[in-house]
């Protein structure tokens, strides 16, 4: 079967790896339809895997496909189903997995695409428990957003940022495929949304998404902004996945009391932050990676409701790369997919 893999740094190949076995007990065999591109691939296709993995390693983290073939003792999952599995090769034994908080698991294997082999080909076999069905009414490219995109801001917004409506949220970086999702999700609840972008263009984009105040950051302090919009008083939430560039920033937008929740630091991985104005304004600053598998189903479910993703670019796979290119050079607004 055909496979993208990475043979080394920026070195991405549209090879031929062996046919993979019918699936085992408790397995099911997915035929990949579409996958995700997400800054996770970016990453790994620069060569900065943070734990051993050996090459070459198909790519891929996130992707959506239908069930092939079903291995014994499968359950409630049949030949034909439209599928969005989970990225993460969890153990479903451990406390957390038990408890349903798949991505703190204690003897993860790793996250596929990025330690070990991905989505990025034909054929993937799987555990049948890590398998989502998609609703019927989700087309396999908006359910490719599902794993990663649509699963981290659900994560992010209500399962961590305890997101209400009608509170008032700074979502950074509007244009990316989080950013789109986060401003969607947001309004779908009446909250009034802050979003930065990095061009007028896109500014007028996130406005025709809902957003209710566009801060070109290039042009503009995006606190000095947010803090004349609020009089002073901040907003309740921050979306923050930008890193060192925005983050102090992104505190003094902050209500007293109000939260912060970040997936990513894609403009560094260290900063430095006044303590003081952490806990005199008692702000609340909450890590988030990844999703549970619930929150899969839920964001299937708001996708069937009409929350459907933005989607920049669909790309074959053998342009994978130029993908990725797309996505480091933030051009992009919305989601980048390729299809098999």
């Amino acid at each position: 079967m055909k496979a993208l893999q990475l043979f080394g740094d920026r070195d991405l190949r549209l090879t031929e790896v062996p046919d993979l076995d019918a699936p085992g007990p408790g397995e099911v065999q997915i035929r990949v339809r579409a996958v995700g591109l997400n800054f996770i691939d970016v990453w790994g296709f620069r060569g900065m895997a943070f734990a051993k993995r050996k090459l070459p390693l198909t790519v891929g983290a996130e992707a959506s496909g239908e069930i092939a073939a079903i291995g014994e003792g499968v359950e409630g999952l049949s030949v034909g189903d439209k599928v969005a599995p989970y990225g993460a090769l969890t153990c479903g034994k451990c406390r957390a997995c038990r408890e349903g908080r798949d991505n703190l698991c204690e003897e993860v294997g790793g996250v596929l695409g990025f330690h070990v082999d991905g989505f990025a080909r034909e054929f993937v076999n799987l555990p049948a428990r890590l398998v989502v069905r998609v609703p019927d009414s989700v087309s396999f490219t908006d359910a490719a957003c599902a794993p990663i995109a649509f699963g981290t801001v659900q994560h992010m917004l209500f399962d961590n940022a305890k997101l209400e409506p009608g509170e008032t949220i700074l979502v950074h970086a509007g244009g990316s495929g989080i950013g789109t999702t986060a401003i969607k999700m947001a309004k779908a609840i009446g909250c009034t949304v802050f979003t930065t972008v990095g061009d007028d263009a896109k500014g007028e984009k996130a406005r025709a998404l809902g957003a209710d105040h566009v801060v070109n950051y290039r042009t503009e302090r995006f606190e000095g902004e947010v803090r004349k919009a609020t009089k002073r008083k901040g907003v309740d939430v921050v979306f923050e996945h930008v890193g060192p560039e925005t983050w102090n920033g992104s505190l003094l937008c902050l209500k007293r009391g109000g939260r912060l929740v970040t997936c990513g630091s894609t403009s560094g991985v260290s900063t430095t932050m006044n303590l003081m104005q952490l806990f005199q304004q008692q702000y609340r600053i909450t890590g988030s990676f990844g999703c549970r598998i619930a929150n899969i189903r839920e964001a299937l479910d708001k996708m069937a409701d009409g929350i459907t993703p933005v989607i920049d670019t669909v790309l074959p796979l053998g342009d994978f790369a130029q993908g990725l290119e797309r996505l480091e050079s933030r051009k992009v607004f919305g989601k980048i997919l390729v299809t098999l």
